[in-house]
Parts: structure tokens; C-alpha cells; sequence
């Protein structure tokens, strides 16, 4: 679906008063620690005043028990449902929410996700024509690793539409396709294409921005190969990150500089127009696309990182066990639906 000739979400727009939505809210969490409680507590709080709150928490008892306490009152808070199997905890928190989502509209959103109240209706408003909604992360706060992954928004949002911690869904929909694969590491990507899969329709407005926040830095170092990982589902993708680095190799041997030299200066350009697409630069800062280069190093070292993981292990490490696979493929996924369609989904 083609994109909103300007963004839906303005920085600059006073704060509407809170009115309750008919859209339900689900966060799937797992949390070690309650570093950041108070700061989510009190997101909760005003999302709470908006919409219907789910948070699906998976943590250790003693800080579930913590967060029972803490949230008591303010948003429904339970354990995963048991499923008989599934290895992504986050799949199995966001099957259990939709479940319980008493709405027809369904968010379903990671615990550094950040809505405020025009985005909240913004994504009601298309859920009314449409299956999913894909909006677009902004870091806020930018250090320096929420410039470096910038510059993969950038890209993504030149060759198409991000992937971001968030998308929305119709809960008829989601429950009639039977919900999505809880045994792949690309949730999101698993879950655009089973609805497309099941014949849904999907928009993702390049303008619709949603803030995010940024991980701290050793956590964002510790993905760099789980999320190179996730490009095993997109061949073509993959393919061409894994061509990189053999480029880059010919060309010093061969005291080529002038093709690398181009090759730098085309992948800022591109990340400029991503940055530049649908009134981003609202939300994306002057010099985010300068770390695209950067950005396309690491994926190149990174995707031969995750095939030697894939060789090697047999699949990436994923809160404490091993995912084989990254995503089904459309193919795979058309034709489970056609097994299974459900006589609720459109033909």
C-alpha cells in the first residue's frame, strides 16, 4: 500500500485530551531485571487511561511477582498460556493476548515501544480497512548505536517499508488463521506473511511514527548476529549482504577505490531518501544516514556470522535454547492456509 503524501504523526501537534479507545494492547514481556519498571510503569499508566492493557509476562516469579504489585490495578497482567510447543517466548505472550484482547483492534507492541495518542488512533482508523498495520520506529533517545541501526531503517524505508517492534491486527483475523508459528526467530516477518498468506490486507504508512527506545549498547551488540540471522528468511536479501564482503575483497586486491568509493557515497543517498520519505526528517536526525555504510559492513560480516551459526550449531541462540528457522517462506505459509482456511477469512 502506497504511503501518506505527508506523516500521519506531528512532533509539533498539541497533545490531544485522553479518550478511550475500542482497541486493545498487548505487551509480551520477559524481563532478568527491573531496571527500567518505573519508566514502563508509568507508560502503562497513561496507555491505561487510552486503551485496553495486556502485558503477557513471562519473567522469573520473583520479578513477575514484582510486577504483579507494581501494575496491580492498572492493566491486566498474566502468565503465557501453555502451548505444546513454541521456543519464542514472545510469540507465545502475543497468542495469549490477542486471546484475551477484548476488542476487535489489537496492538501489539515490544516492551520499548512508545505510542502516544495519535498514534493510537491513527492505527484504530486503518484497522478499519485493513488487516495489519505496520507503523514505522523512530529511536528517542539517539546515542550512538541508535544512529548506527538508523541507518537500517533508513535503507528499508528507501527499498520499501522497516520492520518495526510493533504491528496491529485484526483480532477476527488473527484468531481465524489460527494465530502464527511460535517456533521461528523473525516474528514480525512470520506474522505479515501469514496474513498475507490467509488473504489479508496490510498497510504500512511510511508517515505513521512510533517512537521507540533505544537498548542499551551491550544489548544492541548482542544482536548484531541474532537479527543477521533473520535474513535467512529473505534469500534475495541475504544474498546480497553475503556478496559484500567478496566485493570489498576483489576490490582492495585489485587497488580498486573508485567502485568502493561509489559504492559508500550510493548507500548514504539511499538512506537519505529514506530519511527524507514521508516528512522523516521530522523524526530521523541530520547525519542518521551517514551510518548506513556502517550499518552495511556489519550485516555483511554478521550474515556469514549466522550461516557459520546455522552450519555449525544448527540454528542461532535464542533465550537459552536454539531457533533453526528465521521465517516460513510465502509459499509455505499459502499453502497451509489453503489446508486450513476458515470460511471468517477472505478468499
Amino acid at each position: 500500500m502506497s504511503a501518506p503524501s505527508r506523516p500521519i504523526r506531528r512532533r509539533s501537534a498539541p497533545a490531544a485530551p485522553a479518550t478511550h479507545l475500542p482497541l486493545s494492547y498487548v505487551l509480551p514481556l520477559r524481563w532478568a531485571d527491573d531496571t527500567g519498571l518505573a519508566e514502563l510503569t508509568g507508560y502503562l499508566r497513561r496507555l491505561a487511561a487510552r486503551v485496553e492493557v495486556t502485558v503477557v509476562d513471562g519473567s522469573p516469579p520473583e520479578v513477575y511477582a514484582r510486577h504483579a504489585a507494581a501494575w496491580h490495578g492498572l492493566v491486566r497482567h498474566v502468565p503465557p498460556e501453555a502451548v505444546p510447543h513454541g521456543v519464542n517466548g514472545k510469540v507465545r505472550g502475543v497468542l495469549t493476548g490477542v486471546h484475551l484482547a477484548g476488542h476487535e483492534h489489537v496492538v501489539i507492541a515490544d516492551d520499548d515501544v512508545r505510542y502516544d495518542g495519535a498514534g493510537l488512533r491513527a492505527v484504530h482508523r486503518l484497522l478499519d480497512r485493513v488487516d495489519l498495520v505496520r507503523p514505522q520506529n523512530y529511536f528517542d533517545p539517539m546515542p550512538w548505536h541508535a544512529y548506527w541501526d538508523s541507518g537500517r531503517i533508513l535503507l528499508n524505508r528507501a527499498f520499501g517499508a522497516d520492520y518495526p517492534g510493533t504491528l496491529a491486527v485484526r483480532r477476527s483475523t488473527f484468531l481465524a488463521m489460527g494465530g502464527y508459528d511460535p517456533d521461528v526467530l523473525f516474528e514480525n516477518l512470520e506474522l505479515i506473511r501469514t496474513v498475507r498468506a490467509y488473504g489479508g490486507t496490510e498497510a504500512a504508512p511510511a508517515g505513521l511514527y512510533v517512537r521507540r527506545l533505544p537498548p542499551a549498547a551491550r544489548h544492541f551488540l548482542g544482536q548484531r548476529v541474532r537479527q543477521a540471522y533473520d535474513d535467512l528468511a529473505q534469500p534475495v536479501r541475504l544474498a546480497a549482504f553475503l556478496a559484500v564482503l567478496p566485493a570489498l575483497g576483489a576490490a582492495v586486491v585489485a587497488r580498486r577505490g573508485g567502485p568502493v568509493l561509489g559504492a559508500l557515497a550510493a548507500t548514504v543517498v539511499l538512506a537519505e531518501a529514506g530519511r527524507r520519505r514521508a516528512g522523516g526528517t521530522r523524526v530521523f536526525p541530520p547525519g542518521a544516514a551517514l551510518a548506513a555504510p556502517l550499518w552495511v559492513l556489519e550485516r555483511a560480516v554478521c550474515s556469514w556470522l549466522a550461516i557459520g551459526q546455522r552450519v555449525v550449531f544448527g540454528g542461532v541462540r535464542y533465550a537459552g535454547t536454539r531457533i533453526r528457522l528465521a521465517a516460513h517462506s510465502p509459499r509455505a505459509l499459502r499453502t497451509r492456509a489453503r489446508r486450513t482456511r476458515s470460511p471468517a477469512l477472505p478468499t
